[in-house]
């Protein structure tokens, strides 16, 4: 009787399959979701201005005020959920300690991210989503919201929130003179930029790392 050696056969590429989240997936983790999204999205916006191809990530007291926050550059082909929670888990580690030694989360992560095109959920979405749920277990966090960036406005993911201002490439929307008023009413997903408001305009930030810790 022979016995033949049978070579197995070529490792294919690693399946990501379950490094991606789906809508449902997502809307059925229970993710917590800010009481104030358009307030959260104006701060991080006056922040870091972001850019398309620009994230940032920031952590959020149980009083829903940034912790800190920092920004950096994605990059343009569709990642896969572990290197984004390597990039996050990363960013989170510069700026604030971890909570692991706490029983439970008293602190939140939230995930902005900017891109040029429509707001709609893509595969990109649930590999940031997968990577920010699982750097916010490794880094002892309350995974929170993920919220998308265009030049049409942000949405909130999973839910059905979104308003026209800030958007990429905008303006400030809270005005920091003095007797300068806050961000306004929310307003449908659905609409455009509005009209830009006067003022010294900043330069974008696209394509830099920054980071800010609260005082």
């Amino acid at each position: 009787m022979t016995v033949g050696f049978v070579s197995p056969p070529p490792a294919g590429p690693p399946s990501h399959t379950g490094r991606v989240l789906e809508p449902a997936e997502w809307a059925a983790a229970g993710i917590p979701l800010p009481r104030s999204p358009r307030e959260l999205v104006a701060g991080l916006h006056t922040r870091h201005r972001p850019g398309p191809s620009t994230s940032v990530v920031a952590v959020l007291g149980p009083d829903e005020r940034i912790i800190a926050s920092a920004s950096f550059s994605r990059a343009n082909s569709t990642p896969d959920g572990w290197e984004c929670r390597n990039v996050l888990l990363s960013q989170l580690r510069r700026v604030v300690p971890h909570d692991l030694r706490r029983r439970r989360p008293s602190r939140t992560a939230v995930l902005l991210c900017c891109r040029e095109d429509g707001p709609g959920w893509r595969d990109e979405d649930g590999a940031w989503m997968w990577g920010l749920r699982d750097a916010c277990t490794l880094h002892g966090l309350r995974c929170g919201a993920y919220i998308t960036l265009t030049r049409t406005g942000w949405r909130v993911l999973g839910e059905d929130r979104g308003g026209r201002q800030p958007y990429v490439g905008g303006p400030a929307v809270w005005d920091t003179r003095p007797g300068g008023g806050g961000p306004g009413d929310e307003v449908p997903e659905k609409a455009g930029p509005g009209k830009r408001s006067p003022g010294k305009k900043n330069p974008g930030l696209s394509g830099t790392r920054r980071s800010t810790t609260a005082r």
